[in-house]
């Protein structure tokens, strides 16, 4: 009964439009007051959810991020991928994605990649006879491989979601080579209905320009440097990163580039704020949710349940996949990892799986969620962005999911994809 009053108290405020973070928190009172445990306890449970340290990380990783979009930032780098592969068939599909590499690399979110890539290329793509679907298919599903490069924001809601004794810094190597992989395979799909389409190429600058374009970005590349290279060593902790990104940004902004007036500088506060505010009420409210899911023991019932079902790896690690993949067609990322986290890491770990590979799955496969409605909130931005509607979207993006599923099952099954990356820097 415990359970049904929680997952069907939440269900019922979902369906009905409430934000997540009220559902959750919600949800859980009742739980907690049918329990008859003091109802004192969801609101302790709350705060120790947002009382973590390692969290300070993601406020100031946005605000970096939005600096750097707000800083011109993003068009240099836009012109650097240009330059770089802007001459293969479908020539500006490809620098939209290998931008989000690099602006991945910047602002670890897959919203704000969609939005400030998808703002300078859509336009662009439009311009130079692009279909629009295309042009917000490859934005939308791009924008995830900045969710598995560092620095990314869930990557740390995992590793505190998880105990909080994960390294962020080995979580943000393992994600390196799975999120170069997922370029690579858009990649190769926009070039299929590049092709298929025929679609123009653009004529390669040479290598006096791209010498020139990489000057230019050179700044953001060094930012992107600093923040690995920092947690990597050991030089600073995520948290501290988070703060040399931000105090960077606006140096390169304000002294090397000149382009961040004061209302952008307030504006790029405020919005910082904002989402911080959002973000951090989702964590504290799923925590509490989380919290319940343990004391009920649902995590040990989910072990016992699947054992029953199989005991081969594969075929558990294609299960949870599934069930991982439809919860995020229904919720956010953040709230999701927090939830489930304490359920299936459990399990994955009693089949043998190392938690390190598995958070890399897990981020993997709520990305590809976040493009997939109803409730895709990169889809929506990239659709937003373009203009067009979700529906004439869907019927042709399947190439890509296509790359991102296929991306998705080799990580899951080849481990080392990404265990070897952190292995080799101890």
């Amino acid at each position: 009964m415990e359970l049904l009053i929680l997952f069907g108290s939440f269900v019922g405020l979902l369906l009905i439009g409430t934000p997540v973070a009220f559902c959750l928190g919600i949800a859980s009172f009742a739980t907690v007051l049918y329990l008859g445990l003091p109802p004192v306890v969801v609101f302790q449970r709350l705060n120790s959810g947002v009382s973590v340290y390692a969290l300070m990380a993601i406020p100031f990783f946005i605000y970096a991020g939005d600096l750097m979009v707000r800083g011109d930032i993003a068009r240099r780098l836009v012109a650097l991928a240009g330059s770089l592969v802007g001459h293969l068939r479908g020539g500006l599909g490809q620098v939209n994605i290998l931008t989000s590499v690099m602006f991945g690399g910047v602002s670890g979110s897959a919203t704000a990649d969609a939005s400030a890539v998808g703002g300078l290329m859509v336009p662009q793509m439009k311009a130079r006879g692009y279909d629009v679907d295309y042009a917000v298919n490859v934005t939308v599903v791009g924008a995830i491989i900045a969710l598995m490069i560092p620095p990314s924001h869930n990557m740390i809601i995992y590793s505190i979601a998880a105990g909080g004794k994960l390294s962020i810094a080995d979580l943000f190597t393992a994600g390196i080579i799975p999120g170069l992989l997922l370029a690579l395979l858009l990649m190769v799909a926009a070039w299929w209905v590049a092709r298929k389409r025929g679609y123009p190429t653009e004529p390669f600058p040479g290598l006096a320009m791209v010498g020139r374009m990489f000057v230019s970005a050179l700044p953001g590349l060094i930012l992107i440097a600093i923040i690995f290279g920092g947690v990597r060593s050991g030089v600073f902790t995520a948290s501290e990163s988070s703060n040399i990104a931000v105090v960077y940004a606006l140096l390169v902004t304000l002294l090397v580039y000149r382009s961040l007036t004061y209302r952008e500088f307030i504006e790029a506060t405020f919005g910082a704020v904002r989402t911080t505010a959002m973000v951090l009420m989702v964590i504290g409210s799923a925590a509490c949710f989380g919290w319940l899911l343990a004391y009920l023991r649902v995590p040990t019932a989910m072990i016992a349940f699947l054992q029953e079902v199989s005991t081969n790896p594969f075929v558990i690690l294609l299960l949870i996949n599934i069930t991982l993949l439809i919860l995020g067609t229904f919720m956010d990322m953040s709230p999701l990892i927090v939830i489930t986290t304490p359920i299936f890491l459990p399990v994955a770990q009693a089949f043998g799986v190392d938690p390190i590979h598995f958070g890399v799955i897990m981020i993997l496969n709520l990305g590809i969620g976040l493009c997939t409605p109803p409730v895709g909130s990169v889809l929506f931005v990239g659709c937003a962005v373009g203009r067009i509607g979700i529906g004439q979207v869907m019927r042709t993006i399947w190439p890509f999911y296509g790359a991102a599923f296929a991306t998705l099952m080799l990580v899951t099954y080849v481990p080392a994809l990404s265990l070897w990356l952190p292995a080799a820097f101890k």
